[in-house]
């Protein structure tokens, strides 16, 4: 038998529950089919356990440094099992209270659970784990199918216990010897975490710097306080093999040597789930990267779309949810709509955090774009002060005569809220002249934008325009000129 579906989901994670949910909403007759668990990678094994114990490692290092508060510093004792305890606990709540299937079902969408593959443009196959096997159809359908751990060809690999992000979460006995191969987010803000719960940790990349998508400054300082809390780096390193005997994992790199560690993690980057999808019996285009789709979601077939990390474009589970309003709105509105991809925030959240949007000075100096650097220090900020986190800056590229925002980085205490406003401003054409007009609360961390603000006030005055008053109104202050890298 046969259901047919005005909106097919294939997968229930960011992407496909933002899908689905849009979808019934806007009255379509809509299912969503999910292989393992609703919530996805980002629930059960990406953002929401990897927080979660980054905040408990944040709490052992505050309380063993507590002196920097005036208190004093307190051993603390790591029931590292408890924690990992708490860590599932926690990405549990999150499933019963956001993603568990009887919430979507309370809306009317069919949930089902197998593996699921294509038939032909419209007809999907779900393989259930009892080994039967039901067809269902859709006008329209989205595959959400999301990504794995990418896992590279290294020589003995197969033959040793690694960990990846899927796995990770699972451990109950901490690492004595943690190796992170990859210094891209997942490992830059693992390292953190286990560092700070006590593990020794080293990390390895075949980059000269870690986080190479954001700005190489402040990764920089970012990596100078890892390292000050006990992280090794081991950069310009290829891993080219990997061996296992009684518990110890040698990582031999090569020229910089080899590394020993009880446990291994790779941190390499995804690749996308189109395996077992079957896409050439739809006639779906797609590569080794992932399923091609144009910049309103749609594949080689106009009825179906793909959102999130299947396509390959992009990472970050605010843009599976991006790319699932622009799919649906596309399908079933006939609203023309473009993933935007000019306003792309990202963050890393490491303590203190890192994020961005926009565009680097090294793709603004490529383009031949003639802009100016803005910057504001932590240990200027009021708010950051009083806290004891002045370690960062936000530093934003702008227009000099406009104030308009081509891009900004933040590193430090709530970066990733502090970016939001930078992406907002983008988005609408805020320029630094609305933000520096604008009240901000004090003392507050989001004066911090204001304040990156004020510099492009302080830059554009000019000691000529100045003279003009004083001879016009007969002040008789001095003539200040401030140097581009002067913070007032």
């Amino acid at each position: 038998m046969t259901t047919d579906y005005d909106v097919l989901v294939i997968g229930g994670g960011a992407g496909g529950l933002s899908a689905a949910g849009i979808a019934t909403n806007l009255g379509a007759k809509t299912t969503m089919i999910e292989r393992d668990a609703l919530g996805g990678d980002c629930t059960w094994t990406g953002c929401v356990p990897s927080k979660t114990l980054l905040k408990a490692a944040k709490v052992v290092h505050q309380a063993r440094t507590a002196s920097a508060y005036g208190l004093t510093d307190q051993s603390v004792d790591v029931d590292f099992a408890g924690v990992m305890d708490h860590v599932r606990q926690v990405r549990q709540d999150v499933y019963e209270e956001a993603d568990a299937p009887e919430i979507f079902e309370d809306l009317d969408i069919d949930v089902r659970q197998g593996n699921a593959h294509f038939i032909d443009s419209h007809t999907v196959a779900v393989e259930r784990e009892d080994g039967t096997t039901e067809q269902v159809t859709g006008q329209y359908i989205i595959v959400a199918a999301g990504a794995s751990p990418l896992v590279p060809p290294i020589d003995g690999l197969q033959e040793v216990d690694y960990l990846t992000n899927e796995t990770l979460f699972e451990l109950d006995e901490q690492p004595e010897r943690l190796a992170i191969v990859g210094a891209g987010p997942i490992g830059t803000e693992m390292a953190q975490a286990f560092a700070r719960l006590g593990s020794e940790v080293i990390v390895l990349d075949m980059a000269d710097r870690i986080l190479s998508n954001d700005d190489a400054e402040l990764t920089a300082t970012l990596r100078e306080t890892l390292e000050e809390e006990g992280v090794e780096y081991m950069l310009e390193a290829q891993v080219e093999q990997v061996t296992q005997s009684e518990g110890t994992i040698t990582i031999s790199a090569g020229e910089k040597g080899d590394v020993e560690a009880d446990t291994l993690l790779l941190a390499t980057g995804r690749t996308a789930n189109v395996d077992g999808l079957n896409l050439d019996a739809a006639g779906i285009d797609y590569t080794r990267r992932g399923i091609t789709v144009d910049d309103r979601c749609r594949t080689s077939q106009d009825y179906v779309y793909a959102v999130g990390d299947v396509t390959g474009r992009y990472q970050f589970t605010h843009m599976s949810n991006h790319m699932a309003k622009v799919a649906v709105t596309n399908a079933l509105l006939k609203i023309p709509s473009k993933i935007d991809a000019d306003h792309v925030p990202w963050v890393t959240y490491t303590e203190p955090e890192l994020a961005h949007v926009g565009a680097h000075a090294a793709d603004l100096d490529e383009d031949g774009v003639s802009y100016e650097t803005y910057h504001f220090p932590y240990d200027q900020l009021d708010r950051a002060i009083t806290e004891g986190a002045t370690i960062g800056q936000i530093k934003v590229h702008a227009k000099s005569l406009t104030g308009k925002i081509l891009g900004a980085s933040v590193l430090g205490e709530r970066a990733g809220e502090l970016i939001t406003a930078f992406t907002i401003a983008m988005r609408n054409g805020v320029t630094l002249r609305n933000i520096g007009d604008t009240i901000h609360p004090y003392p507050a961390y989001g004066e911090g934008v204001r304040r990156v603000a004020d510099q492009w006030y302080v830059q554009k005055q000019s000691p000529t325009f100045t003279k003009v008053l004083q001879t016009v109104f007969g002040y008789r202050g001095p003539v200040l000129k401030y140097g581009p890298d002067e913070i007032v």
